[in-house]
């Protein structure tokens, strides 16, 4: 049994934690934030993922897992320290590693033996490099330890999945027999280990994460040029995916990516690369593209009600995809800011953000259901392609709003049967399908 402390309790930390745990390692999962270890250790989550509760829970029972805010008892008797701590955007862009920083600092003024630190947050190329230099400084006395990335590849609403059955795992140091200690730990996962350096293990991350934005950016575009020339774009994302060279996967037309990994990290990449020089014009372009999402369904939906000054609109859903209660860059924000700018009072209902989002969106009324939201509603626009909002009661739901109109932000219907029901529906980029 290996012993394991991870550095950060979010969504990446706590996740890195149970599996490891649940492996059959001990796990010390570290936090200075008092509020999210004593919740923890009273079985409350700080996060909402699928299934992890019930691993944490389970770990903590059998005794592989516990919670500590102090340093000193995280990394006694530790071989491996991963840290996971957020990384979020700066001012023009470039990752903010304060936490990244403090949390090296931490690790080396109380380490007391030999350890392997492994970068398992998103951070800039060098920065393995970086956080040895903090660690060689901050020791109290010369104590040998290696460093590794181990970059996350995780979705938040199947992290669990995604850790237990990856794709890869990627490992980069300069030290080759550390990396092969972490390698051993990731074995049992029965997935390709790739060991390479620092810093090349620092850029698959971030060239991973803007290859799939840039997909989305992609199919969104197309979106805007079928909806011009009259094709469906669901059709032309169905043709595209069956080309294995291209594949099925990100190719969903809609309103652009949030969450907490693809826009600080596009964002990450070219200020890394305008740094050096170098001009990201499709990075730029990625971005404009998916800016440019919230405010044309906006506006689609002000031509389909011929105006929302007094209008009442209904989201439906507030995450920035499924199965989350992120709401980090999620397109919510935006389009209810939009829509409350242009005279519209804006209600909503999503599964599991509510709560998150509601200081977010003060002037938002939230709702306890589908129905209650929709009744009195102008117009519904689609936000989160949550499961459930796709088999509504058509006939309730048409009979209780104002205007039996929906704006699919996620192209989650058939436009067929919604104006078989009465809908006046228009989906993003469906060509002759739409009104």
């Amino acid at each position: 049994m290996k012993q394991i402390c991870v550095v950060g309790v979010g969504y990446v930390g706590l996740v890195t934690a149970a599996c490891f745990a649940d492996l059959g390692n001990r796990v010390i999962a570290l936090d200075i934030n008092e509020e999210k270890i004593d919740g923890l250790k009273k079985g409350v989550m700080p996060i909402y993922e699928p299934g992890l509760e019930e691993l944490v829970y389970r770990n903590v029972k059998a005794g592989r897992l516990t919670f500590t805010t102090s340093y000193a008892e995280g990394l006694a008797g530790t071989e491996f320290v991963f840290i996971a701590v957020g990384t979020p955007s700066g001012v023009d862009g470039e990752a903010d590693l304060r936490y990244v920083a403090e949390s090296a600092r931490m690790v080396a003024e109380n380490m007391t033996e030999p350890l392997i630190i492994v970068n398992k947050s998103t951070v800039p190329v060098g920065t393995g490099d970086w956080t040895a230099d903090i660690i060689r400084k901050h020791q109290k006395k010369p104590i040998r330890f290696s460093v590794v990335s181990c970059p996350e590849f995780l979705r938040e609403g199947s992290a669990i999945s995604d850790f237990m059955q990856p794709y890869r795992t990627v490992l980069g140091s300069l030290d080759l027999e550390a990396a092969e200690k972490v390698a051993q730990l990731h074995l049992p996962l029965r997935a390709p280990i790739m060991i390479t350096d620092l810093r090349t293990a620092e850029m698959i991350k971030y060239a991973s994460n803007a290859f799939l934005a840039t997909k989305i950016s992609f199919i969104n575009e197309i979106a805007n040029i079928c909806e011009a020339l009259g094709a469906d774009v669901k059709e032309v994302a169905v043709g595209m995916g069956y080309d294995k060279r291209i594949g099925p996967h990100f190719l969903d037309a809609g309103l652009g990516y949030g969450g907490s990994c693809f826009p600080k990290d596009v964002k990450a990449l070219a200020y890394m690369a305008a740094e050096k020089g170098r001009h990201p014009q499709l990075l730029n372009a990625v971005m404009e593209i998916n800016n440019d999402r919230r405010p044309m369904a906006v506006e689609k939906l002000k031509e389909m009600l011929g105006g929302l000054d007094g209008k009442v609109v209904g989201l439906l859903g507030l995450s920035f995809k499924p199965n989350t209660d992120d709401m980090r860059d999620a397109p919510s924000l935006v389009i209810a800011e939009l829509l409350q700018k242009a005279g519209a009072k804006v209600k909503a209902y999503d599964p599991v953000a509510m709560e998150v989002a509601r200081p977010l969106m003060p002037h938002v009324e939230m709702c306890t259901d589908i129905y209650e939201m929709a009744e009195g509603c102008n117009a519904l626009m689609v936000i989160t392609e949550w499961n459930e909002f796709k088999q509504l009661d058509l006939v309730r739901l048409k009979s209780i709003m104002k205007q039996a109109v929906i704006l699919d932000g996620r192209n989650i219907y058939d436009p067929v049967d919604m104006k078989r029901a009465g809908f006046r529906y228009r989906g993003l980029g469906r060509g002759y399908n739409n009104d």
